[in-house]
């Protein structure tokens, strides 16, 4: 009877254990799916979608599902500085929000993208500034819907100086102080 309950607890903490390995374990590689689901001989798996392909997928949309398609010969290009963009209200700044920046280019881009930064920065400044004064930054600027919204209008004004090489801005810091 003294060595069961050691036992026990032995068990129940190794199957407790097991149990938040599987249920805390990381999303699949994306990549890796579509090699494993070509390699059992799915067919929807085993042809690769080329750039331009609009080819509908039997579910009522086309292969790219209506997003850029992004192949693997991507690079990013940090931004060198953040951005700091003053929250105004009744005309008084009430906090400082702080992004840093990356964009998602097409590679051999890195070099117009450095080029280009000031132009970039000024783009990418003033939809900052009109994103702060719709109040996109008040309340939870993390929200999954702000975050959206603000990555599809500076990708938008990226792609108006740029052109369609910029497949991306990512948001690799965010933080906001109030005063």
């Amino acid at each position: 009877m003294r060595l069961i309950l050691p036992l026990l607890l032995a068990l129940f903490g190794a199957a407790t254990g097991v149990g938040a390995g599987l249920y805390l374990k990381p999303a699949p590689v994306p990549g890796s799916e579509s090699e494993n689901a070509a390699a059992a001989g799915d067919a929807h798996a085993a042809q690769p979608l080329s750039a331009d392909s609009t080819e509908s997928d039997g579910h009522g949309d086309t292969k790219d599902g209506g997003h850029d398609t992004v192949s693997g010969d991507t690079e990013f290009t940090k931004l060198n500085n953040q951005f700091i963009v003053p929250v105004l209200k009744d005309g008084r700044v009430v906090s400082m929000v702080v992004l840093s920046l990356s964009l998602e280019t097409t590679l051999g881009y890195r070099e117009k993208i450095f080029a280009l930064e000031p132009r970039l920065r000024d783009t990418f400044l003033q939809v900052l500034f009109d994103h702060a004064n719709m109040g996109g930054f008040d309340g939870i600027i993390t929200s999954g819907g702000n975050m959206d919204i603000l990555r599809r209008e500076l990708k938008l004004a990226g792609r108006k100086l740029v052109g369609h090489d910029i497949l991306n801005v990512l948001i690799t810091d965010i933080a906001r102080q109030d005063l």
